[in-house]
């Protein structure tokens, strides 16, 4: 396992851009609109990882809800598994929460499903399997 990315809440990928590209000198190698979660993202590599900006499409996005609540920050923290569905039948038979039961595609058309901040300590956690 590894690091996938971490998925960072921003009101504007622009205006987030201006730090993480200008000022750091990260490369947005992607961007697109994930329809399903109300979400446009933007990809910037940096190591074996990434960071995700994530701007909400809508004001029921998650994203929106979260900025309404915390500001602008770290949202999740990714995790790339290979089998993403042995990784949550296992999860579930420790007991954790999840809130995808079942994977979904995300960005990039991998498979993404998260698990509730309630079993991780407080850390909203995303298991991502690439394709």
């Amino acid at each position: 396992m590894k690091i996938n990315h971490l998925g960072i809440a921003a009101k504007s990928i622009e205006e987030a851009l201006k730090f993480w590209a200008d000022g750091l000198g990260l490369e947005n190698v992607h961007t697109e609109v994930v329809e399903d979660q109300k979400v446009r993202v933007a990809m910037l590599p940096i190591g074996e990882s990434r960071i995700e900006l994530l701007e909400p499409t809508s004001e029921d996005s998650p994203i929106s809800k979260f900025l309404e609540k915390r500001g602008g920050g770290i949202h999740h923290i990714a995790i790339e598994v290979e089998d993403i569905n042995a990784a949550l039948a296992h999860l579930k038979a420790q007991g954790a929460r999840l809130i995808d039961e079942s994977p979904r595609v995300g960005a990039e058309d991998c498979l993404v499903a998260f698990v509730h901040p309630a079993s991780t300590n407080g850390v909203l956690l995303e298991l991502v399997e690439s394709k």
